[in-house]
């Protein structure tokens, strides 16, 4: 059964960090695209960050640029995400998901929750003023 599971959600003051990670099993990992997602209450659920696993490749929601950083260990088949210079707008409910990337243009893709075939579970990020 493909898995994803998503933790270290928490609760952080405006300017700290949070490492989120994604760990993912039941596929072939580097056949595929890991990306946050994330959704604020009452808002559309949004990319925040991209890679492929296979070469490396990542792309930012410009939100978030020069603030989070995505990678991953393929050895342990997960996806970091970490968060510093936190912002109350980086509220959310995070999410994992994964993407064949053979023949998918990920740069321009990358972002759209409808091309995704496995979701992990939330977990929640707050950040306070």
């Amino acid at each position: 059964d493909v898995q994803l599971q998503a933790s270290g959600g928490g609760l952080v003051q405006a300017g700290g960090s949070l490492r989120l990670s994604c760990a993912a099993s039941g596929f072939t990992f580097d056949e595929y695209a890991i990306t946050w997602f994330r959704q604020a209450p009452g808002k559309e659920r949004e990319g925040v960050s991209t890679i492929a696993s296979s070469g490396g490749v990542t792309f930012y929601a410009d939100s978030v640029k020069g603030r989070f950083t995505i990678s991953s260990d393929n050895a342990k088949n997960t996806v970091y995400l970490q968060m510093n210079g936190l912002k109350p707008e980086d509220t959310a409910v995070y999410y994992c998901a994964a993407a064949f990337i053979v023949s998918w243009d990920l740069k321009n893709y990358w972002h759209l929750p409808t091309d995704y075939a496995y979701w992990g579970q939330g977990t929640q990020v707050t950040v306070s003023s």
